[in-house]
């Protein structure tokens, strides 16, 4: 069994309130999702995160076939971080972790996803170029929709 790590640092010139009002709102992730993933909240979106949330969406990671993708937040401290974890979708493990640290000029934001493809030794196989980089590809979107939602970090 491989499970695989994505980890993501970003600084963003805004406040900590601010970083927290954005993230800390399920309905922000599609603004910050790229549109060829067809992302769509069914349900659970509708307040601000807490321990226990389900929230429902239909995503399209692949060859445009919707899939239905159910996360629980599992942990939230205010301002500091925030689990979620996939209870059904196209994993066999999600576990994202959103680390928030208030730094001189804003506020640096670290992703830890730690995830296993589905499939065994196929999934594996698979893994290196559709996965991985597929992964990759929707947090360079992430990041560069952040800049463009907040500005680019100078300090």
């Amino acid at each position: 069994m491989k499970i695989y790590r994505l980890q993501t640092q970003q600084k963003l010139p805004i406040t900590m309130d601010k970083a927290w009002e954005f993230f800390s709102d399920p309905a922000n992730l599609k603004t910050i999702t790229p549109n060829y993933m067809g992302f769509k909240t069914l349900s659970g979106d509708d307040r601000k995160m807490f321990p226990g949330q389900i929230i429902q969406y239909i995503v399209t990671p692949v060859l445009g076939i919707p899939m239905k993708w159910v996360t629980e937040i599992t942990h939230v401290i205010d301002r500091k971080y925030f689990v979620d974890e996939q209870r059904f979708g196209p994993y066999s493990l999600w576990h994202h972790k959103h680390f928030f640290k208030e730094i001189d000029g804003g506020v640096e934001m670290e992703d830890i996803v730690d995830y296993k493809v589905p499939m065994g030794i196929i999934g594996q196989l698979v893994h290196p170029f559709l996965v991985k980089p597929k992964l990759n590809e929707i947090f360079e979107y992430r990041r560069k929709k952040l800049i463009e939602l907040f500005g680019e970090f100078k300090g």
